[in-house]
């Protein structure tokens, strides 16, 4: 049997990482005032870390390694702008989210930059299946011998690296989930949960159908917005995670039975 990473069995290393998951980077001087622990302990931490891929070293400190999976990418900007726009809010988004998912978990997880940031946040729980038409969620995944990764198949974006057409939608029909978490161009009270791509769309209604529990995962520029292809009726939301930064009375708008969590 696989031995887990450093972050099941070490309190220590866990804490580590959920630092920087919030912040996307760290230091060795920080850590070790707040871990209360020598500086040398907190570098044996992180190269037990960089050895199991969850960070990459760096001097003084440490980095998230996740991003330079997109390497062979960098050209490609429209990911990667997304992904860098309110990045601080969306890794809150993330490990907010990750928070409500529970040992054994079966979990659908849509593409986009935030529920990216949920996958990346996954680091304290067993025996969580993940299935998602991200093939970039798959493969930054990967690694984790400590997760089932089910990847949908289906038409590739070469864009925003999801899969969807036919086989993507008949693949999520196939299983059920306890929780799918959705990211989305827009959430409006009326108009429900909406992205500006429709072929998106069609898988991610797909896995709400088959979910015990909708969560969408959207920052502040997102609520009360509108795009341009129907997901999903807002009756189908159960909870919505934001960020602080969206105004009190856009929260209003939506039916006192969602949930609604800002971080």
């Amino acid at each position: 049997m696989a031995e887990p990473p450093p972050t099941v069995r070490n309190e220590r290393a866990r804490k580590i990482i959920q630092q920087l998951l919030k912040d996307g980077e760290v230091s060795v001087e920080r850590l070790s005032k707040r871990l209360k622990t020598s500086t040398s302990t907190v570098r044996r931490e992180l190269a037990d870390l960089e050895l199991a891929g969850l960070l990459r070293r760096t001097h003084g400190g440490a980095v998230a390694v996740e991003p330079m999976l997109y390497e062979p990418f960098r050209h490609v900007s429209s990911f990667r702008a997304q992904e860098e726009h309110h990045a601080a809010e969306k890794r809150r988004i993330g490990l907010a989210a990750v928070d409500i998912i529970r040992d054994g978990d079966i979990i659908a997880l849509g593409a986009g930059t935030t529920t990216t940031q949920v996958a990346r946040s996954i680091r304290h729980r067993k025996g969580i299946t993940v299935v998602t038409n991200a093939a970039n969620i798959a493969m930054e995944l990967s690694h984790r011998a400590d997760l089932k990764i089910v990847v949908t198949g289906g038409v590739l974006s070469s864009d925003w690296f999801a899969l969807t057409g036919p086989t993507a939608i008949t693949a999520v029909g196939e299983m059920f989930y306890d929780r799918v978490f959705i990211g989305v161009d827009g959430i409006h009270a009326q108009h429900g949960l909406t992205t500006n791509y429709p072929d998106q769309a069609t898988v991610h209604r797909a896995m709400i159908r088959q979910a015990h529990q909708c969560i969408v995962v959207a920052d502040r520029n997102k609520i009360g917005q509108t795009g341009a292809a129907l997901i999903a009726p807002v009756a189908d939301v159960d909870l919505i995670i934001t960020d602080k930064g969206v105004a009190t009375k856009t929260l209003q708008a939506f039916p006192e039975k969602i949930k609604i969590l800002t971080v």
